[in-house]
């Protein structure tokens, strides 16, 4: 199957992310948000992205130009994904409103359009259930940042088809990806080993074994990471990581139960860069973030 319009639904940091990737490689690409505001974020984030890319040389005006031209931006799921050949999901990573927009997708779209979802742990096969449509569900589990992460996990379930799996893969290398394709499992790869880590590193932080900086520092240089677990899920969320584990603790049991620190920061609104504090403080005039204190863990 063809490829040529793509529709990603939800306009947030990751789905503003994936509309970039694909219209840059050369697929018309409607992003769809009900709320304004992100929408207007969202296109001056791309143009900031382009703007950069420009000057880098890595891509020329022209195609800079395209790229902008090959853009739509949508206020309601209908408007975006009735046209589109693939749809991919960037909604929050909570079930109930994955499947809402999954079995409103099976409604509005056509028969040969794929679903996909940009889930990082939760089960395809569950969302894929609840459409008539199982066999054109897929997941694709992109990375932040999008434009400047070079993997895509691609994740079949249980009945997702051949055609399927060859056509998300094709957008993917479109998109500049290194593709890897599994199956389904909780967490896939990268989630169930990221979030064991992340997990272990705010236990520590809470037995007061090392700084957050240190355990950053440690496993930059001892295990040649490129970010540290608590930079890590400060860009990526705390609330995110949270959900993910807490998946991971009913499906694969007692070794994926959140560290109580974790649990803490989240009930606090210490979110990560996007609240503005997380393990460590983003104070808007700062370039180099600064320590939240620890909370205490069973005090108030």
């Amino acid at each position: 199957m063809e490829i040529r319009t793509v529709a990603v639904i939800g306009a947030g940091t990751m789905g503003r992310g994936i509309a970039y990737v694909a219209a840059l490689g050369g697929y018309r690409t409607i992003l769809e948000d009900l709320l304004p505001t992100a929408l207007r974020k969202a296109e001056d984030e791309i143009r900031g992205n382009l703007r950069k890319a420009l000057e880098l040389g890595k891509v020329s005006a022209g195609n800079a130009e395209a790229v902008l031209a090959r853009l739509q931006y949508a206020g309601r799921v209908e408007e975006a994904a009735r046209e589109a050949d693939l749809v991919i999901e960037a909604v929050p990573e909570e079930m109930e409103s994955k499947v809402e927009i999954f079995t409103l997708l099976d409604k509005v779209c056509r028969p040969h359009t794929i679903l996909a979802s940009n889930t990082s742990s939760l089960s395809i096969t569950e969302i894929a259930g609840m459409t008539y449509r199982a066999p054109k569900c897929v997941g694709m589990h992109f990375f932040n940042p999008v434009h400047g992460m070079k993997l895509l996990e691609i994740v079949r379930a249980l009945e997702t088809d051949d055609d399927t799996l060859a056509a998300v893969t094709e957008v993917g290398r479109r998109m500049g990806k290194e593709v890897v394709a599994i199956k389904e499992s909780p967490g896939f790869i990268t989630s169930r080993i990221n979030a064991m880590i992340g997990n272990e590193a705010f236990y520590m932080l809470q037995e007061g074994v090392a700084s957050a900086q240190d355990i950053d520092k440690a496993v930059k240089l001892g295990l040649n990471h490129p970010m540290g677990p608590f930079e890590l899920v400060d860009l990526v969320g705390l609330d995110t990581r949270l959900h993910i584990l807490e998946y991971l603790h009913r499906s694969l049991g007692e070794k994926y139960r959140p560290a109580p620190l974790l649990v803490q920061y989240v009930n606090a609104g210490r979110l990560g860069r996007k609240s503005g504090r997380g393990v460590y403080e983003y104070p808007e005039q700062s370039t180099r973030p600064e320590v939240a204190p620890p909370a205490q863990v069973g005090k108030p």
